[in-house]
């Protein structure tokens, strides 16, 4: 994916204002203002007793920020459902009253535009948008969209569509004119996240979550968390890549060290599917390097050019490079990192072990790690390296046999882990997915089988610590 288009002006923040009466809108549009916003978009369609003149007066001239008037029908997936006429007139009289944008759909736009014509003061924009809640179209039928969006005479063209795939948030940003591009729910995030990077005219944040409409970030996550107003046409891109990957707190730990040391980059969920599809189509050298998290750690394997001695010994990744060539190279960090904060917990309870004080709390310790895939192979590696004494417990025995003989170990079904006790001080390592959604209240083991370990290493942090500590039971 590549782009050339030149931004102009900044990408404005735009936030839905959803309540059902105009004392709630006008409380949520001070809060946009407070929070960060630069437009509200008054969802007419969302107030129960509309009184047009009475009601947009009082929204308009009171609101402390620039005005969108929005009147979204149901066949359009809003919730107005009465007469077209009413709703149109409404939407006029918006724009007598000041309102700085009107939303129009693509279905009306030319009667409505044609019968505002002579009558629109210049400083008013018309937005004439396309919803689309089954799928992206392709990048013909989305040049065609556009083409009849500008013939109705539109100042900005909004194309809203459903991501399949994340993929498809890269045909909505290649979009070359002013617009307001949207691929909706989970997988079209980053079409919303990096709006500033392909020259978006305006995008969307919610108050909070659960905004009407789909996957749509809150305003305070754009700001805060991804650092929205520091993205620029020049500004790299990097993220974390994983089925689930919205727990990834890899955002927040990245976003914030780009802007504490002003790297100009920024750092999003990757929801990906396909993998080589993924590296094929955001294959531009702005899109720098990723993170690679669970079921990808060992798939995107196959999609590097170049792999580090060390992960490739290990079979298993979760750093990817972009080389100036365009290559992708892959290294693992997961096993310095996790055998590191092992080592520190043992010292902390100052384990007596067979080496000096100087070598590995882990040499001679028993090693038990639940799970075979990336993530346990990094683990297994790493203790191993230490001198520990290596068990691979896995649901598919034969996975865990061939990674116990790889690292000079031995295998177990995983079901055998809660009546298995050689000897008091084991080290327990979970690379498990068990109590990942939507088995949060799941552990892969129940919490009698950890009376004989030392320590317990959980590689999976969601649901949180201190729910999982009720589930088990305090150690």
């Amino acid at each position: 994916m590549s782009h050339s288009r030149v931004q102009s002006r900044p990408t404005l923040l735009c936030t839905p204002i959803t309540g059902t009466t105009v004392g709630q809108m006008l409380t949520e549009m001070r809060l946009a203002k407070e929070i960060g916003s630069d437009v509200v978009e008054i969802r007419l369609d969302c107030l129960r007793n509309f009184s047009p003149r009475q009601d947009l007066e009082i929204l308009i001239k009171q609101s402390p920020l620039s005005t969108l008037a929005t009147y979204r029908p149901i066949w359009e997936g809003g919730q107005y459902e009465g007469d077209e006429t009413k709703r149109q007139d409404a939407l006029r009289l918006a724009m007598e009253l000041g309102a700085n944008y009107i939303d129009i759909e693509l279905e009306v736009a030319h009667d409505f535009i044609s019968s505002i014509y002579g009558k629109k003061p210049d400083n008013i924009k018309v937005i004439v948008s396309s919803h689309n809640f089954h799928n992206t179209p392709s990048t013909e039928a989305i040049g065609n969209l556009v083409a009849r969006i500008q013939a109705t005479g539109a100042d900005i063209a909004k194309i809203a569509a459903t991501a399949l795939d994340i993929t498809d948030c890269a045909r909505i940003c290649q979009i070359t004119i002013p617009t307001i591009g949207v691929a909706m729910g989970e997988k079209g995030l980053v079409s919303q996240l990096l709006s500033p990077k392909f020259g978006g005219y305006l995008t969307y944040g919610a108050l909070e979550t659960g905004s009407i409409a789909p996957g749509q970030p809150t305003l305070k996550n754009l700001l805060d968390l991804y650092n929205f107003r520091l993205i620029t046409p020049d500004t790299k891109v990097y993220g974390i890549i994983g089925k689930p990957v919205g727990h990834s707190k890899s955002p927040l730990i990245f976003n914030a060290a780009f802007k504490s040391v002003g790297l100009n980059a920024v750092y999003v969920h990757f929801l990906v599917d396909d993998v080589e599809m993924f590296f094929n189509t955001y294959s531009s050298p702005d899109f720098a390097g990723c993170s690679c998290t669970i079921p990808h750690k060992e798939v995107a394997l196959k999609c590097m050019d170049e792999i580090d001695p060390i992960a490739k010994k290990i079979g298993a990744i979760n750093n990817i490079v972009r080389q100036p060539d365009g290559g992708l190279i892959a290294f693992n960090t997961n096993y310095i990192g996790a055998i590191s904060a092992i080592e520190d917990g043992l010292r902390g309870l100052n384990v007596v072990t067979v080496t000096s004080s100087a070598g590995s709390p882990l040499a001679g310790k028993l090693f038990v790690v639940l799970g075979a895939g990336g993530a346990g192979k990094s683990l297994a590696y790493g203790a191993a390296q230490k001198g520990a004494r290596i068990i691979i417990a896995n649901r598919t025995f034969k996975r865990a046999k061939e990674l116990a003989n790889k690292d000079g170990g031995q295998a177990m079904p995983l079901a055998e882990v809660e009546n298995f006790y050689p000897e008091e001080g084991m080290v327990l390592a979970n690379t498990t997915s068990v109590v990942m959604k939507p088995n949060i209240d799941a552990t892969p083991i129940p919490k009698h089988a950890l009376k004989h370990c030392c320590l317990v290493f959980d590689a999976i942090y969601t649901p949180g610590f201190y729910k999982k500590r009720k589930t088990l039971g305090r150690l």
